[in-house]
């Protein structure tokens, strides 16, 4: 055997361990997000969000003002290994569904704590807005949600 057979080997085995690293870390890093997402989620449980456009009966609102949450969260590099493959052969996007949840449950939570940090504790017409990043090697995505806070008499 030459030395061009062991460097290729070489050479996929590297590439097997990043793409397997990659991975890993991806993985913690997505759980880590999540453990989060779960706790703040319970802490702003009392911030009401809903899509309704109109004030909901019995509740009176004494002030309003617009409140929003954004975030940008982008996929590993092993997810975006991985869909190129599905792409190819077609089927679901597990990998970039869980992306998407996570940006949409970050956006809410972001607009939540500033209805929170307004005094609120309702926010109706509650819409979200996406788009992708372009120019990026892994797939980005741009998560707002924006809504009316109301502020409710005492």
């Amino acid at each position: 055997m030459n030395a061009t057979f062991w460097l290729e080997t070489l050479n996929l085995w590297i590439l097997l361990a990043l793409l397997l690293l990659g991975y890993g870390v991806g993985r913690w890093q997505e759980r880590r997000h999540y453990r989060d997402i779960r706790v703040r989620e319970q802490a702003l449980k009392q911030v009401l969000a809903l899509s309704t456009r109109y004030v909901p009966e019995g509740v009176t609102a004494t002030g309003a003002q617009l409140v929003s949450g954004s975030v940008v969260i982008s996929s590993d590099y092993f997810k975006t290994f991985v869909a190129g493959f599905r792409a190819f052969f077609g089927g679901r996007f597990r990998g970039y569904e869980t992306l998407l949840e996570r940006a949409r449950r970050e956006a809410l939570l972001r607009l939540k704590q500033q209805a929170r940090d307004s005094g609120s504790s309702l926010v109706i017409g509650v819409r979200f807005e996406s788009t992708t990043i372009a120019g990026s090697s892994t797939p980005s995505v741009e998560i707002m949600a924006f809504g009316t806070a109301l502020h409710t008499g005492s």
